[in-house]
Order: structure tokens, then C-alpha cells, then sequence
């Protein structure tokens, strides 16, 4: 899989049963199971929502694992134990939080952010088994977990021989469109050019005072916008 792209959509829950009932209630389907990332301490379930926009996409819905150990030495992926987010989804509800960006060189992507002052972290090794073997992905991580320029610039990945949306099923889910609302577009831009996403026709950049991140999604429901409260 060449090339930089959205890879997916990061949807923050309390809990996975959260997640599964909004999932249904908010696009009116039932998303498949993921699994457990023993080193985060995090569970997901997944959501096929590629379109002729955004291949090989799909949402994330992820939690805090109550069966998982709190990774040692470092904080969780996504600001997950920042506790303003945390008081913020117990209050509020599972909300899109964050995307990751699918590259295919992630050290070179890593250091095209770092030459323009953005710390995307170090490329990490991962790995979780499924019923169709071992999927094993590299990705940027901040040792204190943070999303940088609010959640706006993507934590990158780089994939193995598998990728996970190869094995989901089509429940006529797609992504449309991703705006990227921010007081700063111009530097945001200029980070995603970086990395290789600045001219996606579907990946908007545009001014706005408060941060946002909004997605457009056809669903069984409609037309379906999810808008992050940064």
C-alpha cells in the first residue's frame, strides 16, 4: 500500500459497550470486533468506511481496557488519560477525538514533521493476533501520549503485509469528506504537505477560530457529520 492517506477515524469511548450503542444509535450499524493492545492497555472495535475518497478506511472506536495494565513509563496513545478528555467523554459520550495517517516510509515522515518543530514521537513496533494471523503495524508514539495541534495533526502508521480493513465488512458506511478546522491552517497545511496529504481533494483544510475535526460519512441513516470538542 503506497503512498500517504487517512488511514482511520479515532472515536474515544468510556467503554467499548458505549461505543457499540452509540456506533448503532448515531450510523445505524453494528461494528465489527477488534481487539486488545496489551501495551496500551486499550480495546476497540472497528468500522469499514472506505469510499472512493478514502481507501482502505475505517473508524476506530476505542477504550480503556478495565482488563489491560496502564502502560509502564509512558502515557496512552490519543491523550487517552488526559483527564479533562476523560471527564469529557464520561460527560458527553463517545466523540471523534483524533485520525491516523497512513504512510509508507514512517521514519522519513517522522523527520519531514520534526525539520518543521512538530514532534510526532518514535516509531514503535506493534502487533495483535486475529483469526487471520498476526497484524503488525509501526507507529508514531509520544512518550506523553499527546495529539499535536490539537488532534488536527494525524498520528502516523505504517503497515506490515495485512492491513485490518482488508478483513471488514462492507455495512454501507464511507467517509466523504475530513475537514480540519484550525486558527492556524496555514502551518497545519504545510505539516500535512510534509507528509505527503496536501493536495487530497477530500482532506480540507480551512481557518477557523476554535479547532474542529469533522467528518462526513454516508451511513444507513443518512448523511451522518461527527465533529470533534476539542
Amino acid at each position: 500500500m503506497n503512498g500517504a492517506g487517512l488511514d482511520h477515524l479515532v472515536v474515544m469511548a468510556a467503554s467499548l459497550d458505549e461505543g457499540l450503542a452509540w456506533c448503532e444509535a448515531s450510523l445505524g450499524v453494528t461494528p465489527d470486533a477488534g481487539g486488545q493492545h496489551a501495551f496500551m492497555g486499550t480495546h476497540n472495535r472497528l468500522l469499514r468506511i472506505s469510499s472512493p475518497a478514502f481507501a482502505a478506511s475505517y473508524l476506530e472506536i476505542i477504550a480503556i481496557d478495565p482488563q489491560g495494565q496502564a502502560p509502564g513509563g509512558h502515557r496512552r496513545w490519543f491523550d487517552m488519560d488526559d483527564a479533562a478528555l476523560q471527564a469529557q467523554v464520561r460527560s458527553q459520550g463517545p466523540q471523534l477525538t483524533h485520525w491516523v495517517a497512513r504512510v509508507s516510509g514512517i521514519a522519513q515522515a517522522t523527520e519531514a514533521l520534526r525539520a518543521l518543530g512538530y514532534g510526532a514521537g518514535t516509531p514503535q513496533a506493534a502487533s495483535r493476533q486475529t483469526p487471520r494471523g498476526l497484524l503488525a503495524w509501526q507507529i508514531g508514539l509520544r512518550p506523553d501520549g499527546q495529539r499535536l495541534l490539537q488532534g488536527l495533526l494525524p498520528t502516523l502508521i505504517e503497515w506490515g503485509d495485512q492491513h485490518p480493513e482488508a478483513s471488514m465488512a462492507d455495512k454501507g458506511v464511507a467517509l466523504l469528506q475530513l475537514q480540519l478546522l484550525h486558527p492556524d491552517a496555514a502551518a497545519l497545511h504545510a505539516a500535512l504537505q510534509a507528509i505527503g496529504l496536501g493536495s487530497h481533494p477530500a482532506l480540507q483544510v480551512a481557518q477557523a477560530p476554535t479547532p474542529a475535526l469533522v467528518a462526513h460519512l454516508h451511513t444507513p441513516k443518512g448523511l451522518v457529520q461527527l465533529r470533534s470538542r476539542l
